[in-house]
Formats: C-alpha cells, sequence, structure tokens
C-alpha cells in the first residue's frame, strides 16, 4: 500500500556508467557432471552470461560475445554451492569492451568460500543493422581520483 508522500523516482543509466554487475545463482542436479560437480561449459555459460549483462548496461548496445580468453579452473564447484559472479569492465576498444569475470564458490550453510574460475570475454556492440559501433571508452580509475 502506497501512501500519498511515497513517490516512485524513475532514474535512466547513461551508457558508461554501469562497470560491474554480480549475480549469484544455485547450482541444481541437472547443471552437474557423475561425479556431482558443474559442469565446465556451465561455469563459462554463467560467465558468458555475467559478461553479457555488464556489457550491455555499460554500452546500452546490443552485444555479442567475440572471444572468451583463457578461463582457469582452480576448484570443483559442487551442487547445492552458490556461485557468486563479478562481472567488471576492465577494457574499451573502439567498438568492444572486454569483461573480467570471476566466478566464487559458496558452501550455503558455512559460508565458506573458494575462487572457482576466472576469465576475461570480449563483446563487441552492434547498432541497429548488426553492424560494430563504438562503445564509451573507459575513463581510468587514477582520472577517477580527485
Amino acid at each position: 500500500m502506497h501512501s500519498s508522500n511515497d513517490s516512485t523516482i524513475q532514474q535512466t543509466l547513461a551508457p558508461g556508467l554501469v562497470t560491474e554487475v554480480q549475480l549469484i545463482e544455485m547450482v541444481f542436479p541437472q547443471q552437474t557432471n557423475h561425479y556431482g560437480t558443474l559442469f565446465g561449459g556451465q561455469a563459462l555459460a554463467l560467465m558468458d552470461k555475467a559478461a553479457f549483462i555488464v556489457a550491455s548496461r555499460y554500452t546500452r548496445r546490443t552485444v555479442v560475445t567475440a572471444c572468451s580468453e583463457r578461463c582457469d579452473f582452480h576448484v570443483p564447484v559442487r551442487q547445492g554451492q552458490l556461485v557468486e559472479l563479478t562481472a567488471r569492465v576492465v577494457e574499451t576498444g573502439r567498438t568492444s569492451v572486454t569483461v573480467e569475470v570471476t566466478l566464487v564458490a559458496e558452501d550455503l550453510l558455512s559460508g565458506d568460500r573458494q575462487p572457482g574460475t576466472r576469465g576475461k570475454f570480449v563483446m563487441v556492440a552492434l547498432d541497429a543493422h548488426g553492424k560494430p559501433t563504438r562503445v564509451p571508452e573507459l575513463e581510468s580509475m587514477a582520472s577517477q581520483v580527485p
């Protein structure tokens, strides 16, 4: 129920503002292999999803995955664990955005957390005709320090 004093605040996030997103997913049986651990392909799909979301929000354009760079798997992620994905824009080109994604495995009951995997994804922004288009330049962190 809303009182007459409540107001809805609408906000628009411009391109170039959102440089990091976090997603949390639960690992269910259909995502695991016969050892009860997350399929590597499932981990990569989750990481690509996080990269897609941050790149889309950063560019405010349609984006596609151009490539994924080396992904190192550090620990198995088990059925029933949570995975926390952090995707961060780390570099921009003329039409591309490089996103670093980390996946952390968390035991739901104990709270124990371990780095699961890390990788980089290059996303390309497309215009309305499906052609690569310019992306906002990433401001360096040094230029943001007063």
